[in-house]
């Protein structure tokens, strides 16, 4: 294999990053070399551009990140290939990522002073958790009462977020341009969804419905009351005009008999 020859070298360096798993600085590509054979710096380089242009129309490319180069899936496939691995993407708490955003775009920062933009105390377990992640270090002390610590990023944070350095952090503009914007607001009527409205007009028929079924039950119950309270006799002029009525002497001298020794027993008892 002629190493001086770049495409030769391009190929050999695409091993490299595949075996690897993880970004090679040119450092470390010149330390894979014998120092007979090692090639130039230019040769190295013409070498990355070559593999750089090869993976055009490939699912992944060669990316250079803070720690180096490295080969990676272009992130339009990422939704299909992330579900190779089972367990669910990392999420992160709101209040990490301000305290995160903080310190990449003012840093150095101390503790207190992310409290001051936030208003809000900074908890103790963000800090080690960027910490243990290596996203952040403390990079020294403020020289003011009590020195707190400085916090500042890593080259792991910017070879995470796919970034080789701080310049490529996007501007604030830029972020505020990424805000999403509301769904909807208070104030705007908005058409509910086909299959929720046809759901809500269906539970209005039937209760409709049933509204009707009721009254109509309850009216015919007001017009039977109606016609029972015409056959009622209400008072004793009631009685008496049926008792006036032809016929019905045999049955009211009857009652009359009937009921004299009841009263006559009433008024005699002790």
């Amino acid at each position: 294999m002629n190493l001086n020859e770049p495409r030769e070298l391009a190929s050999l360096l695409e091993a490299f990053l595949l075996a690897s798993g993880k970004p090679q600085s040119l450092e470390r590509f010149y330390e894979l070399f014998e120092e007979a054979e090692r090639p130039e710096p230019p040769v190295f380089k013409k070498a990355l551009a070559l593999l750089a242009k090869s993976c055009e129309g490939r699912a992944f490319e060669l990316k250079e990140v803070a720690t180096g180069y490295r080969l990676q899936v272009r992130e339009r496939f990422a939704p299909w290939v992330g579900r190779l691995w089972e367990e669910r993407p990392q999420r992160y708490s709101r209040a990490m990522l301000e305290t995160l955003a903080l310190i990449a775009y003012r840093q150095p920062i101390t503790r207190g002073e992310i409290e001051d933009v936030r208003g809000v105390a900074v908890n103790s377990h963000i800090v080690k958790t960027l910490l243990e992640r290596e996203w952040i270090r403390v990079v020294g002390y403020r020289d003011v009462p009590g020195k707190p610590a400085m916090l500042a990023t890593t080259k792991l944070f910017l070879d995470h977020f796919n970034l080789k350095g701080l310049d490529e952090l996007p501007t604030m503009a830029a972020l505020r341009e990424l805000e999403p914007e509301p769904l909807f607001s208070p104030d705007d009527d908005l058409p509910a969804p086909a299959g929720l409205q046809a759901r809500v007009d269906a539970e209005d028929e039937q209760e409709t419905a049933g509204q009707l079924r009721d009254e109509t039950s309850f009216r015919s119950l007001l017009v039977e009351l109606d016609d029972m309270e015409l056959g009622l006799k209400s008072d004793f002029d009631d009685l008496l005009d049926a008792l006036a009525e032809p016929g019905s002497e045999a049955v009211s001298t009857a009652a009359v008999d009937a009921a004299e020794p009841a009263q006559t027993s009433e008024v005699n008892a002790p």
